[in-house]
Formats: C-alpha cells, structure tokens, sequence
C-alpha cells in the first residue's frame, strides 16, 4: 500500500525511507564475480540526479547565451531585430538610389563620347489629362497612409538631405538653385575662327575653333574636371562638370593641363590646343555643350 507523505505520519515515513542503504553491485554473468559495488542511498540518488539535471539545465542556458542560437528563440531581441532590419532596408534603398543616379550619369557620358545625341524632340511630352488623372485619384477612396509610415518618409527624405550636404564638398558648388543656361556668362575657352558649325543633321554636336599653334584652351565655366583621357577618336580629351547640370568637352588637344578630380576657375588654362585623334584634319578644338543631358549650341550663350 503507498504510503501518504502528505500527513505527519507519511513524511516521516518517507524521510526514514531516504536513510535505507543499498548495494549496487556489478558482477560477471558467467562467473559471478563481484567487480564493483557501490553504497547508497535515496538521498544520495535524488541529490546526485537533481545535481545532474541542474548542471545540463545550466549548460543549456551557457550555450543559449553565448550563441546565436537565442535569435530563434520566440521574444528574444524583437524591438532591436525590428530596428535592425529598418537600418538595413534604408541602407539599400539608399543604396539602390545611388547605383541608379550613377547608371544614369554614365550612360549620359557614354552618350556624350560617342555622339549617341538626344535632342529635345526625344523628350517625351506629358499627357495634357494628367492633371485630371492625378485629380482622379486624389477622389478615390484609397486608404491613407499611417502615422508611423509618414514618420519612416521623414527620417528617409532627411537622410538623403544629410548624404546631399554631405556630398557639397565633392560636387564645390555652393548654390543650390537651377539657374537657366540663359543666365549663364560663359568664358570663351578659344579666341579663333570657327570652321565647323553645330549641325545636328550632320551628327556634329559641337564647334571646330582653329587658333595658332600652342594656345592655351581656357575652361568655359568653373567646375570639376570628371574627364582627363585619350581617345582614338577625340585624341586627348577633358571634360568639365559645371553646377546646374552642366557639362563642356574640349577635345583633340595637343596636351591636357588638368587631372580628374582637379577644380578648375572659368578662365583658367585647362589644354594646349593640338590635332590629336582620328577624327581630326588639323590643329583645332572640338567644343561641346550639354545642358541636363541634352546638347547645346555653343555659339547661341559665346561670342568665339
């Protein structure tokens, strides 16, 4: 009959049964040969099993700590994890923006070096009911964004506004307005006489400017040269960002003044006038205007 240890009689029962010695004895089957035999005890077995059973409990919550295994663990981190992830979508979105602003950069230069001209009748024109489309869809019943949506837009618009001030110093234009190319006072990078026209039909997107030998080529507006190479076809050539989205090349020159990264003042010599390229029949510059992507005619803003 099992004996009650929830009464007086019971648990004193139950203590004397943890007094009671055993004999664990090891013997060989075939011999019966005694090999080892051990003394114990009720106690004894609860306290070395408990002793177990906390040791492995403790060695689970070592492994737990110490590894990344605790990520899986339901609960664990969930407002830091959150935090995380936010940080690293930004940065990728941030990331994206710029791989992209930087394909389109360099699909316009490749553009620019290869005569591949988009003029302003490639521009597509906006459909005259887009107003009304946009009004449209303002009437709609389309669900408003949250709150917390609103405030992850703030925090992404004033990181771009911080990576753009950032980055003033490598661009070294203060000014932040888009003036017109009208308003521009361009320096004239080459006193001579013109003997190729701007002629878009005859796929030369610049003037020709002869001058005497070894004249000094001036650059037309202050800015940072992004472009200081040969080419087989230009010979040696420079470009030069200006602010406002605009760009000048200056190309079969006979020596180049100025290296990539160089900020170089209007005025300032930036090239020796040469014959150097292929597509060249004597000393002369080749001058190039784009303005946001589209070429410009040079003799419409300077008096060569």
């Amino acid at each position: 009959m099992a004996t009650n240890i929830f009464n007086k009689e019971g648990w004193a029962q139950f203590r004397e049964n943890l007094k009671n010695k055993f004999r664990l004895v090891i013997m060989n089957e075939d011999t019966f040969q005694e090999i080892a035999s051990f003394k114990l005890t009720l106690f004894n077995f609860y306290l070395l099993g408990s002793s177990i059973l906390v040791f492995v409990g403790f060695l689970a919550l070592l492994f737990i700590a110490v590894t990344p295994i605790k990520r899986y663990l339901p609960g664990y981190g969930l407002g830091s994890s959150s935090e995380e992830v936010l940080s690293l979508m930004r940065k990728v979105e941030e990331i994206e923006n710029e791989m992209s602003a930087q394909r389109i950069y360099l699909t316009n230069v490749k553009r620019m070096l290869t005569g591949d001209v988009e003029t302003v009748d490639d521009i597509p024109v906006p459909e005259k009911n887009l107003l009304s489309n946009l009004v449209n869809l303002e009437e709609q019943n389309i669900a408003s964004p949250s709150e917390e949506d609103n405030q992850l837009r703030k925090e992404v618009e004033l990181e771009k506004i911080g990576n753009l001030a950032k980055r003033s110093r490598y661009s070294g234009f203060s000014k932040s307005e888009d003036i017109p190319i009208e308003g521009i006072f361009f320096v004239n990078p080459l006193k001579g006489e013109i003997t190729s026209q701007f002629d878009l039909k005859k796929n030369h997107i610049g003037v020709d400017i002869v001058a005497p030998k070894n004249t000094a080529i001036k650059a037309a507006l202050s800015g940072y040269v992004f472009l200081a190479d040969w080419t087989l076809e230009t010979g040696h050539t420079i470009g030069i960002q200006h602010a406002n989205n605009l760009i000048t090349f200056y190309k079969h020159n006979a020596a180049l003044l100025k290296k990539v990264g160089a900020f170089v003042k209007a005025g300032e010599a930036i090239a020796i006038i040469g014959n150097t390229g292929t597509k060249t029949d004597g000393p002369h510059l080749h001058f190039e205007m784009w303005y946001k992507g589209i070429v410009m005619d040079p003799t419409d803003f300077i008096s060569f």
